[in-house]
């Protein structure tokens, strides 16, 4: 016998209802028919018009595949037998879950009181994945900032946040990336001075996740280059796959002489759990992810992690709240206490200048050196007549 789905829905209001029932507009239908008797009593007990009840029955009885009401023509409006059981079989399930529809209502109902304090905020951002990040939800939680924060590729991160659709992005770089350097590639256009803004956030080591014990030696990137060496690798956008790229083009390796470079996992923690099982031998990471799966980590190079936002932004509440954080001394002990991380020179929390720490944008000078003719007074001859 096929099954039909429910769907819950709730509303907000200044009073609750003395009802505790969750409330279907169809049951609502049925049980004032019955009370009433008729369609237009039915409308007049809801407040509804007689075509809107009737069409609402008709439309219900086509897509439950059963009568509803008995239409008899002068006679009093009767629920067919099916009506009768839907509406009782609802009704014994409202009351035995009421304990359970009242904990629910009351836990939407904290959850949502949020929205309406005026000390607590809520800021979206997208961010290249990254194990602060995450302690930093935390952090701030208690404090009445809620980080709601997803994690996805740096350059897909940036192009979220010139969408509108978040607050704030996250990506990573070399401390001091070139003007044609795989960042600058990879973010130059997606980044402009004067309408966006950095904002210091943290350093932190990225080096090759390897097995317990480095069975197999690995010390640097041109180990990946042995026969048989398995290699694990970021999806083509995230920051990760751009700083490898960068570091191989540093060393002149040729990406096609990687075993697996084309093998790609979303995160830092998939890339751990790939060398963990024994499918990959290697993969480029952070040193948390590295220790929550009990692997060893060969450390490359350190970078520093951006935040960036739009300059319009630094003014909203939530971005206020964040920067605050982001200064206070708790979250710098937070963040020495990650494996791998380091607030020391990150300027956290403050307000920087792309220019001065993405070096990617070059201006042409308009030329300033004229002929001595160009800058001599010109004689202009004039004629006066009578």
């Amino acid at each position: 016998m096929p099954m039909h789905k429910v769907q819950l829905s709730y509303q907000l209001s200044a009073e609750r209802s003395p009802n505790a029932l969750i409330r279907n507009p169809l049951l609502d239908l049925l049980h004032a028919v019955r009370e009433h008797g008729s369609i237009s009593g039915a409308a007049r007990h809801l407040g509804l018009s007689y075509r809107h009840v009737w069409g609402g029955l008709k439309d219900a009885e086509q897509s439950l595949g059963h009568p509803l009401i008995v239409w008899e023509k002068g006679q009093r409006a009767l629920l067919t037998e099916f009506g009768q059981k839907l509406l009782w079989a609802e009704r014994q399930a409202q009351a035995r879950l009421a304990p359970q529809i009242e904990a629910l209502r009351g836990d939407i109902e904290r959850a949502l009181a949020m929205a309406f304090d005026d000390n607590a905020h809520v800021l979206v951002l997208y961010a290249s994945h990254d194990a602060a990040l995450a302690a930093l939800r935390q952090h701030t939680a208690p404090g009445g900032l809620h980080m709601d924060i997803r994690f996805m590729g740096s350059v897909d991160a940036i192009a979220a946040l010139n969408a509108g659709r978040c607050q704030m992005a996250g990506f990573h770089t070399l401390e001091r990336p070139g003007s044609d350097s795989q960042a600058a590639l990879a973010y130059r256009r997606q980044l402009k001075p004067g309408l966006h803004k950095l904002i210091g956030f943290s350093f932190r080591m990225q080096g090759l996740l390897v097995a317990r014990g480095n069975p197999l030696g690995i010390t640097s990137l041109p180990d990946l280059l042995r026969p048989g060496l398995r290699y694990i690798n970021r999806a083509s956008g995230t920051g990760t796959r751009v700083l490898l790229d960068e570091l191989l083009a540093q060393q002149r390796i040729d990406p096609a002489g990687i075993h697996g470079y084309a093998t790609q996992e979303p995160s830092h923690a998939a890339v751990a759990q790939a060398v963990a099982s024994g499918a990959a031998d290697a993969g480029l990471g952070i040193e948390a992810a590295a220790l929550e799966k009990g692997l060893d980590f060969i450390a490359l190079v350190r970078e520093r992690y951006h935040l960036v936002c739009l300059k319009s932004a630094l003014t909203q509440p939530p971005v206020l709240a964040l920067l605050q954080a982001l200064q206070s001394r708790a979250w710098a002990a937070t963040l020495a206490q990650l494996p791998g991380y380091s607030a020391e020179g990150a300027q956290s929390g403050q307000v920087l200048a792309l220019r001065a720490h993405l070096p990617w944008w070059r201006y042409r000078q308009e030329k300033t050196n004229h002929s001595a003719q160009d800058l001599k007074p010109q004689k202009i001859s004039s004629r006066s007549g009578k």
